[in-house]
């Protein structure tokens, strides 16, 4: 696909947005219609050890997404010359050695437990 036709399919919410929480980066790629790759980004960041266990703070999580997301907004500016403004879908990928626990109203639990921790919940 061409620079023409990729930023037509941003123009015309003819994209999704998927978002992947890795160990070491988080990472975004907005695909097009074909599932071909035409935007990213990315936030490097670090778990650390705090009262025994090894994590990522709630303020980590949404610095770098947050970080991560202008990444692949300037990528779509710099490539096609547009703002984007919207996504025709969004999906969320995390580590598969970790997770995040959310209470019944979506209030953030505990810090994200790894499983490098011995003390699984």
């Amino acid at each position: 696909m061409g620079a023409a036709e990729a930023k037509a399919a941003i123009l015309a919410n003819k994209t999704a947005l998927g978002i992947e929480f890795g160990s070491t980066r988080i990472k975004a790629v907005l695909v097009d219609d074909k599932n071909q790759p035409i935007a990213s980004g990315a936030h490097e960041w670090e778990n650390r050890y705090e009262n025994g266990v090894w994590t990522y703070s709630l303020n980590d999580i949404w610095t770098g997404i947050q970080d991560c997301y202008q990444d692949m907004a300037k990528d779509v500016k710099a490539k096609y010359d547009v703002e984007l403004e919207s996504v025709g879908a969004f999906g969320v990928s995390a580590m598969m050695h970790g997770y995040m626990p959310f209470d019944i109203n979506a209030f953030y639990e505990v810090s994200l437990n790894l499983q490098m921790n011995h003390n699984h919940y």
